[in-house]
C-alpha cells in the first residue's frame, strides 16, 4: 500500500454540504492536510506548471496517522442465527464456471465456515484446481481438476448416518449433467467434526473468516444449502429446484438482478447482500442464446460472476469532513496531504447551488469518464524501460509519483482485466483514484514540450486558460447532470465539455440535447466524446456499469448473451448501436485513434465566405491551426472525431477546418465501427480520408449553437506563447460569441 493514500466520499459537493476525507497513512507521526483550488493540475515545467490558491478549511492542520486496509474480492454474505449443527446431515450444492481452477489456491464457492478456527462446513476448489469438501478439520477432494470455463455441477455431503464427507463433481453441456460424478469420500472423527453453529454468516463465492479469505474466480449460480445426505438424483433435484425440495436455502440469483441483494427462494427466506458488486446477469448453465436480454429469460441468466480483486468500496473511515462555506467559488479543488512517507492529493469539486449560477458559462466536468478510467495500468508500465522513464519524469517534474500498474492494490480500471481474464465492468470512487490526480501523467515524453496528460490534469488546460483570459465560469458535474438534467444547465448561456467527455447515461444525453435545442450554445473542446453508454447502481450511486459489446475500440470484449447491463437492464456498449451517434449530438463523432501525438488542422476552402466565418477572425487565411501544444505538441492528436451526415452531422454544419498529416505517427487505426472488411469501410471511401478532426459549427433552434473540435488535445494548444495562439484565438471567438446575450443564431432554411 501507499505511505499516503486517500479518497472522498463525493466528487462535487455544493455550499452548505458536507464532504467526507478517508485517508490511509503508514506514518505513525501523522500528515498534514489544507486545501487548495486548483488552477493547473499540469506539472509540465513548459507549461504554467502546477498552480494552486490556498483556501481556509478548518481541517487544515495536522492528523493522526493510521493505515486502513482494503479487502479485495467479491462474495455474498447471509449473516444468520440459523445454527446449521443441529440439523443432522448437510448437503452444499451449486453450479459454477470456474475461470482460475489452477490457481493454487483455496477457492470458497459455498461456505458456513472460519478458516482461521477450522469450524464449519465449506464446498470450494483445493489448491489442485478439484472440488474440495471441508468440515471442521477434514477435507476431501475429488482430485480431478476442473477445466477453465466449463460448467460443473459442484457438491460437498456430510452424512451423520455414516460419518463421512463426500466431495463430487459433475460436468454439464445445456445445463445437464454430460457424465458420471467424480466423487471422493472420507470418514469423519466424531469427536472432531466441527459443524456450524449459530451466528456464523454464510458465505458464496469465498471460504469465510474475518477478514473474507479464499475468494472465488468465476461464476456461481443456483447455490443451495440441504438439510440432508443427498444421492446424485438428490443433488440433480436440489440444484434444478432447490425451493420445492425442502432445501434450508436455495438462492435465485436470476431475481433482482440490478440489486445488491440476493434472493432465497427457498422457505426461510435468508436474503443476502453482495459486497464489492461482483458481475450481475451474467449468462448461466442453460443459456440457449435464443434470447440476448437477461429480461427476456430472467431464468437463463441466473449466474453471478466473482472475481478476487472487485473492489467497491475500501470502507475507510472517515479522518476529517469539510462543509462547504456559503459563497464559496464554483471550481476544482483538491486536499493536499503531506507526511515525512509521502504526498497525496484528493481533488473534487465545488458546483453553485442547486438551481443557482454564479456565471454564464458552465464547465462540465466528465466525472464518470474519470471514474471509469480511475487506476488505469497502462498496458505500457509493464515495461521496465517504460515505467522507469515515466517515474524519472515524475521526479524531474515534481509530479504525482505513483502509478496504478504498481498499485493494484486499489482496484483497477475498466480498461484492465480481472485476474482471471475477464473485463472490469464496475468502477467507484470510493477507492484512491491514482490518476485521477494533480500531477499525473499518463504519457512520459522525452521532450517537455509534451505534458502527457489525459482526463482530469488534462481538463486543467481549460480551467488554466479560462482564468489567464479573466473568464468566470462555473463547474458542474456528470453527477449533477445526471441527477438534475436540462434543469441544471438551463440557466447558462454557454456550456463547455472538457477533453475527453466519453461515458454518459440516457439521462445525460437527453439533457444536453434538450439544452441544445431550447437555445442552449455547446461548446465541444474534445475528442472520443459521448461513446460509450453506461449505467448507474440504484442502491450503490458511487458505482458505474459499462458493458463493451458488440463493436467500438474495446479494451476487452463483453461475452455473447452478456450486452446488457445489469444496473439498469438496458443495452450497452456504444451510444452509436443505441441509435445514438455523437454526431447526433455534437456534429462529430469518434472516427480514429493513434499514438498520443498530435498535429495541426487546415482551413477548409470557404470556410472563411461561410456563416461561421467569424469564428477564424485573427486568424490569417491558409494560417495552419495548432501545430503546437502541451498534449502531443499538436492540437488534433490521439483521437479524432469527424462530421458525418449519415450519422445525424446536421445538414447545414459547416466544417472550418480539417486535422491533416497524421500517417507518421503510425498506428493509425479506424474505429471498428467504420470497417467492413479490411479493405473497405462503411462510408465507402479509403481509410485514411477517415483519419482526421473536424472543426465543426451549426446552429440550433431558439437561438443556439454548437461547436466542435473532435480531438483529445485540442485544449492543450491554449496555454501555448502564455495563450498567445490561433488556437486561443479561436475558442474566444466562439466563446464571446457564444456569451453574447445579443449574439444571433439562426438555423439556414432549406
Amino acid at each position: 500500500m501507499l505511505p499516503l493514500a486517500g479518497y472522498a466520499d463525493r466528487m462535487s459537493v455544493r455550499p452548505g454540504e458536507t464532504i467526507a476525507f478517508k485517508v490511509s497513512s503508514a506514518d505513525d507521526l501523522g500528515y498534514s492536510a489544507r486545501l487548495v483550488r486548483v488552477i493547473s493540475a499540469d506539472a509540465n515545467p513548459a507549461g504554467p506548471g502546477l498552480v494552486e490558491e490556498s483556501v481556509e478549511a478548518a481541517f487544515a492542520g495536522n492528523h493522526k496517522g493510521r493505515l486502513q486496509p482494503v479487502h479485495l474480492g467479491s462474495y455474498g454474505i447471509v449473516e444468520q442465527a440459523l445454527d446449521l449443527g443441529t440439523m443432522g446431515s448437510l448437503t452444499l450444492t451449486a453450479t459454477i464456471w470456474p475461470t482460475m481452477p489452477g490457481a493454487k489456491r483455496r477457492q470458497g464457492i459455498l461456505s458456513v465456515y472460519d478458516p482461521s478456527v477450522r469450524r464449519g462446513i465449506a464446498l470450494a476448489i483445493g489448491e489442485d484446481g478439484s472440488v474440495e469438501a471441508l468440515l471442521g478439520a477434514t477435507r476431501v477432494k475429488t482430485r480431478l481438476p476442473l477445466e477453465e470455463r466449463q460448467w460443473y455441477r459442484v457438491f460437498a455431503v456430510y452424512d451423520i448416518a455414516t460419518a463421512t464427507l463426500t466431495a463430487g463433481q459433475v460436468r454439464l453441456e445445456g445445463g445437464r449433467p454430460a457424465a458420471a460424478a467424480k466423487t471422493a469420500t472420507t470418514k469423519l472423527d466424531a469427536g472432531a467434526v466441527g459443524l456450524p453453529v449459530a451466528g456464523m454468516p454464510w458465505i458464496i463465492g469465498a471460504l469465510g473468516g474475518s477478514p473474507v479469505k479464499g475468494h472465488f474466480n468465476g461464476k456461481i449460480e443456483r447455490p443451495v444449502i440441504a438439510a440432508t445426505a443427498a444421492d446424485a438424483a438428490m443433488i440433480e433435484t436440489l440444484a434444478t429446484d432447490g425451493a420445492a425440495s425442502g432445501a434450508i436455502a436455495a438462492w435465485d440469483f436470476s431475481q433482482e438482478m440490478s440489486s445488491i441483494r440476493f434472493i432465497d427462494a427457498g422457505p426461510g427466506k435468508h436474503y443476502g447482500q453482495l459486497v464489492n458488486l461482483p458481475a450481475r446477469a451474467m449468462t448461466g448453465s442453460n443459456w440457449t442464446g435464443r434470447e440476448m436480454c437477461f429480461r427476456h429469460a430472467p431464468e437463463q441468466y441466473g449466474a453471478i460472476h466473482f472475481h478476487d480483486d472487485d473492489l467497491h468500496d475500501c470502507g475507510w473511515e472517515t479522518d476529517f469532513t469539510w462543509t462547504v462555506p456559503a459563497g464559496t467559488r464554483s471550481g476544482a479543488y483538491a486536499v493536499r496531504l503531506k507526511s515525512e512517507g509521502g504526498e497525496e492529493n484528493i481533488p473534487f469539486f465545488v458546483v453553485p447551488p442547486k438551481g443557482t449560477r454564479t456565471a454564464d458559462l458552465a464547465v462540465l466536468v466528465s466525472t464518470y469518464t474519470y471514474t471509469v478510467y480511475h487506476n488505469h495500468a497502462r498496458p505500457e508500465a509493464t515495461q521496465a524501460k517504460w515505467i522507469g522513464a515515466w517515474k524519472d519524469q515524475a521526479k524531474a517534474w515534481g509530479a504525482y509519483p505513483y502509478n496504478a500498474a504498481e498499485h493494484r492494490e486499489y482496484g483497477l480500471s475498466t480498461y484492465n482485466y480481472h485476474t482471471d481474464g475477464s473485463g472490469i465492468c464496475h468502477a467507484s470512487w470510493l477507492r484512491p483514484m491514482l490518476n485521477v490526480r494533480s500531477g499525473y501523467i499518463t504519457y512520459p515524453d522525452p521532450s517537455i514540450r509534451a505534458s502527457g496528460l489525459r482526463h482530469y490534469p488534462a481538463d486543467s488546460h481549460l480551467i488554466a486558460w479560462l482564468e489567464q483570459q479573466g473568464i468566470a465560469y462555473d463547474v458542474i458535474t456528470d453527477v449533477e447532470l445526471d441527477a438534475e438534467g436540462v434543469a441544471l444547465l438551463g440557466p447558462y448561456r454557454a456550456v463547455t465539455t472538457g477533453t475527453h467527455p466519453e461515458y454518459h447515461t440516457g439521462a445525460m444525453l437527453d439533457a444536453l440535447e434538450t439544452y441544445r435545442d431550447n437555445g442552449g450554445r455547446l461548446m465541444y473542446l474534445g475528442g472520443n466524446g459521448f461513446y460509450w453508454k453506461v449505467a448507474r447502481h440504484k442502491e450503490v450511486p458511487a458505482a458505474i456499469e459499462i458493458r463493451r459489446g458488440e463493436g467500438g475500440i474495446r479494451a476487452w470484449a463483453a461475452e455473447a448473451g452478456e450486452y446488457y447491463n445489469a444496473f439498469d437492464g438496458e443495452y450497452g456498449g456504444l451510444w452509436r448501436r443505441n441509435g445514438r451517434p455523437p454526431q447526433r449530438l455534437a456534429g462529430v463523432g469518434f472516427t480514429a485513434q493513434g499514438n498520443f501525438v498530435g498535429s495541426h488542422y487546415r482551413q477548409l476552402p470557404g470556410a472563411r465566405t461561410s456563416r461561421a466565418a467569424w469564428i477564424l477572425e485573427g486568424i490569417k487565411e491558409g494560417e495552419l491551426i495548432g501545430g503546437f501544444g502541451l498534449s502531443g505538441h499538436g492540437a488534433a492528436g490521439f483521437e479524432l472525431d469527424r462530421a458525418d451526415k449519415r450519422l445525424g452531422t446536421p445538414p447545414h454544419a459547416i466544417v472550418l477546418a480539417s486535422s491533416e498529416g497524421h500517417e507518421p505517427e503510425a498506428p493509425w487505426v479506424l474505429v471498428p465501427e467504420e470497417r467492413l472488411t479490411h479493405l473497405t469501410t462503411v462510408p465507402g471511401v479509403p481509410a485514411d480520408e477517415l483519419i482526421r478532426a473536424d472543426l465543426t459549427f451549426f446552429e440550433t433552434p431558439g437561438n443556439g449553437a454548437v461547436f466542435s473540435t473532435g480531438s483529445i488535445t485540442f485544449c492543450g494548444s491554449l496555454l501555448h506563447n502564455a495563450c498567445n495562439n490561433n488556437v486561443s484565438r479561436l475558442i474566444r471567438n466562439v466563446l464571446d460569441r457564444f456569451l453574447d446575450p445579443d449574439a444571433k443564431f439562426d438555423v439556414p432554411e432549406r
